[in-house]
């Protein structure tokens, strides 16, 4: 696809399809299922074609599954991804030549990596490989409206062999509510299957509709809870069938913006702190331990709508809380302050001497920092659009977006999605509707070719870019867009990526509370099975749901920041340049 000449614009309508199974799963007894349904609207599909255009419309997504309600659903899948016609399995576990492993594991369903080494990736998709098409939907018609960014993990033991493992099918959580477009606004938890879309279970009890869960293995026994918070502020943790495993009171501060307290639109990150085995959350400036119980409140306040993250500042084999304008050890001990404005922390080497620098989108624009706190740059504003408001308040996404081997990153700012090199000149800008809101994107090489597509979703649009900032993909999605954005995983075991994005339906439209696309032939390169939370940047959580006790440095091995990984050969590899 990269430096082909398009020569058409297809549009395709496809049914809105898949969906949804009418009652839990048996094993499940712990959440409520409430009546789910596809959405019967169309939805429209606008697709950028390379030289050769398909000559046939799409007729939606695949037919393969049937809920219990008769609807149809997406294609099933036998849970084993193949890439050769071998039945092979290209789960990140480790087990690649690149590696420098020897012998593959006994249990290919199980992971056996710490994620500190990485290969070059081999595989590429056909030419002509980006033909997008619907392969499921869901609507709940009781919370039809999500603001929250989906999330992948593995919570349900699909194949019924009394373990959860990377052979079962990833499941899809995602938040629902009324309109939970304000601070507390309720809503529930829905764990929905990859392969189909149907229901499993939804939450019995109410969880913020604006926060952004975080999903993994907090309490080492071997599955992957749901961390969140609830509409009165209380810190609440689901076992992976739903049931509550704990609910902690929690005080929220106000933030810098709109007079708001930070749990609005708030997300929560895990990771191990102090290297000591046990899983800390973090939220806002709030560090959590593994039952909810607070362990220190940063002097600082964070960003509103903010993602915290962690990160080895110092290189001293632990980690700091990265608010962004300050970092703290993981005992509440100062690491940097500045003057700057909270805002959205992102961390990468932007300039290659090896160690990480923090990428920080505040109210004011973009800033730069060094590991240790220093300014390289602060509030640049180079699309134009001016401060104030939520016009450059967005959280960026750091990736290698134009093949050249070196880390780019993309932020929105309100009339303008861009990708910029790390000195913030502008490689590309592409004109989005975004005024309302704090909505960030994503990126993968879904074709291989070493050329990430950008992803990108505003108040009406779903958008897909190519590596000039062409649109190669426009899909309707409706969204005063609080912080939720786009993400890809390969959520049904077929060794090829989906992209997964929500809807709210107050702009009226009537779009699919979330959607869910995948190529139509599944050609499109396979990414990781999870996605775990909102500051995502793939070494913080084994593709299991485990949390490492010694997190790789990501900046050191695929140094990207809200994307996802590609797997190949069983372990995690990055593109290779075009050359």
């Amino acid at each position: 696809m990269h430096g082909s000449t398009r020569t058409a614009l297809l549009r395709v309508v496809v049914a809105a399809g898949g969906l949804a199974a009418l009652s839990s799963c048996g094993d499940n007894d712990g959440g409520t299922a409430s009546d789910a349904s596809a959405s019967s609207v169309g939805t429209e599909l606008t697709v950028a074609q390379t030289s050769a255009p398909t000559t046939s419309a799409s007729s939606g997504g695949a037919t393969a599954g049937t809920t219990a309600g008769g609807q149809t659903g997406g294609a099933t899948t036998d849970g084993v991804a193949t890439s050769d016609g071998t039945g092979g399995i290209k789960f990140d576990v480790g087990d690649d030549a690149d590696l420098g492993d020897t012998g593959r594991p006994v249990d290919m369903c199980k992971v056996h990596d710490d994620m500190d080494a990485v290969g070059d990736c081999e595989e590429e998709a056909p030419p002509d490989s980006f033909e997008p098409e619907v392969e499921w939907s869901f609507t709940d018609p009781i919370e039809p409206y999500s603001y929250v960014t989906p999330l992948v993990a593995n919570l349900t033991d699909d194949d019924d062999n009394g373990e959860i493992d990377l052979c079962d099918t990833p499941d899809v959580i995602a938040v629902f509510g009324v309109n939970p477009s304000y601070p507390g606004a309720p809503g529930h938890v829905y764990v929905l299957d990859g392969a189909t879309g149907s229901l499993h279970y939804s939450t019995a009890d109410a969880v913020d509709g604006t926060f952004t869960p975080a999903i993994g293995d907090i309490d080492n026994d071997g599955m992957s809870e749901i961390v969140t918070a609830t509409p009165s502020g209380s810190m609440i943790a689901f076992e992976h069938d739903g049931t509550k495993k704990w609910e902690k009171p929690a005080t929220w501060q106000i933030g810098q913006l709109y007079n708001q307290d930070l749990r609005y639109s708030c997300a929560a990150s895990l990771a191990d702190l102090d290297a000591d085995g046990d899983v800390e959350i973090i939220a806002a400036n709030h560090v959590f331990d593994h039952n909810g119980d607070l362990v220190v409140t940063l002097p600082q306040v964070a960003g509103q709508w903010g993602a915290t993250t962690a990160a080895d500042l110092d290189d001293d084999g632990d980690l700091e809380v990265v608010l962004g304008h300050a970092a703290y050890h993981h005992d509440g001990a100062p690491y940097y302050l500045t003057e700057l404005k909270a805002g959205y922390p992102q961390v990468a080497d932007l300039d290659g001497d090896g160690r990480p620098e923090i990428l920080l989108t505040t109210v004011n624009g973009v800033s730069l920092l060094e590991h240790d706190g220093t300014i390289v740059y602060q509030d640049l504003r180079p699309t134009g659009d001016p401060p104030g408001g939520t016009n450059w308040h967005r959280p960026a996404t750091i990736h290698d977006f134009d093949g050249d081997g070196e880390p780019e990153f993309a932020v929105s700012s309100a009339n303008n999605y861009t990708v910029y090199e790390s000195d913030a000149t502008i490689v590309w800008q592409a004109p989005i509707s975004d005024l309302s809101g704090i909505a960030a994107g994503t990126a993968f090489d879904f074709l291989g070719d070493g050329v990430a597509e950008a992803m990108y979703a505003d108040e009406q649009t779903l958008y897909v870019f190519d590596g000039a900032g062409a649109p190669l993909l426009q899909v309707s999605r409706k969204s005063g867009t609080l912080s939720e954005y786009p993400t890809v995983a390969d959520i049904d075991n077929d060794g090829s990526a989906e992209i997964l994005v929500v809807s709210n339906g107050h702009l009226g439209g009537g779009d699919p509370g979330i959607q869910v696309f995948r190529d139509v032939e599944e050609r499109w390169i396979q990414a990781r099975r999870i996605w775990n939370q909102h500051a995502y940047h793939v070494t913080n959580v084994r593709e299991d749901g485990t949390i490492p006790q010694f997190e790789p440095q990501s900046w050191k091995l695929n140094n990207t920041f809200r994307t996802n990984a590609q797997i190949e050969g069983g372990g995690i590899c990055i593109p290779v340049p075009p050359g």
